[in-house]
């Protein structure tokens, strides 16, 4: 059976989706040896039937809502459902972009395992949480994974929301090491396969818009950030006042997503009047046509 990549999104984060999967087959030698299918959070209903109910994150009841910027997070549980549960699937967010060949990575030995993943970053990572917004995956190894029979979990408390996205429910024993340079956060370097714009302040396509994501309320360092944010958020709704998305602090990623979406324009994948139009929903950055015309070409993949 064919490995197939599924890239979750939902609309505000549609177009980095499909530059993303542009990437994928521009950094691989066989294009052709794989599928690509963007899963968007407005084709399932569920999700919908949910808007402004309350749910468990980081130990907090918090309102579900589908024009957060996150809110396709649950699809990565799906796609062992969409294979049937047989064969292998890489599954990764919008914002994850190729720069090594993702053919390396499915044809790979997964040495039994039913999840290959990276550990989470910082306090996280040391508290044993993984990183499931790049995962390898052994679909027939995953058949209690149903995604809306455990994101409806969420809405009766019988789970944390934080819980499922680090793997806390699945067995360790299940779960083999991904490298970093699989899911490398923030960091482009020579060894970087798949670079992943996991800081959400800073993602290149967004600097200078309001912030439409809502910033986690557990801060370990200063706990009262967290606090405020939580006030913030009940009084004012989960967007207002919570700022506005910062540049990248590395220029080179910046001019990387601008690379491949110029070449996107270029190549009739993604048409001028579509950035248009993303731009007027504030999913693209205002100035993103002086950026394509100011970011040089990027070097030949293969």
């Amino acid at each position: 059976m064919r490995g197939k990549i599924f890239i979750q999104t939902n609309d505000r984060q549609r177009v980095v989706a499909e530059v993303s999967a542009y990437s994928l087959r521009r950094a691989s030698k066989r294009p052709d040896a794989f599928d690509v299918q963007i899963m968007r959070r407005e084709d399932h209903a569920f999700f919908d039937a949910r808007e402004g109910a309350l749910y468990l994150r980081d130990g907090s009841r918090c309102a579900w809502r589908n024009d957060d910027l996150q809110s396709f997070t649950p699809l990565r549980f799906m796609p062992p459902e969409l294979m049937g549960y047989a064969g292998r699937a890489l599954v990764i967010d919008p914002d994850i972009f190729a720069i090594g060949d993702v053919l390396e990575l499915l044809e790979r030995d997964m040495g039994g395992k039913a999840i290959l993943c990276r550990p989470s970053n910082g306090a996280k990572g040391r508290a044993g949480c993984m990183a499931s917004s790049v995962m390898l995956l052994d679909c027939a190894k995953l058949s209690h994974w149903r995604c809306q029979r455990n994101f409806e979990a969420l809405f009766r408390f019988e789970h944390d929301y934080t819980d499922w996205m680090t793997l806390r429910g699945e067995a360790r024993d299940t779960i083999g090491p991904l490298e970093e340079e699989w899911n490398d956060f923030d960091r482009l370097t020579e060894r970087t396969r798949l670079l992943h714009n996991t800081r959400r302040w800073t993602q290149p396509w967004k600097t200078g818009l309001p912030v439409d994501f809502t910033p986690s309320e557990r801060t370990r360092r200063f706990p009262p950030l967290g606090w405020a944010r939580r006030a913030r958020r009940r009084l004012l709704g989960p967007h207002r006042f919570a700022g506005r998305y910062r540049a990248h602090q590395d220029p080179r990623q910046e001019q990387l997503f601008f690379g491949l979406l110029r070449e996107c324009v270029e190549q009739g994948v993604l048409p001028e009047e579509r950035l248009r139009e993303e731009i007027r929903h504030s999913h693209l950055r205002s100035d993103a046509f002086d950026l394509l015309d100011r970011t040089p070409p990027l070097s030949p993949a293969c």
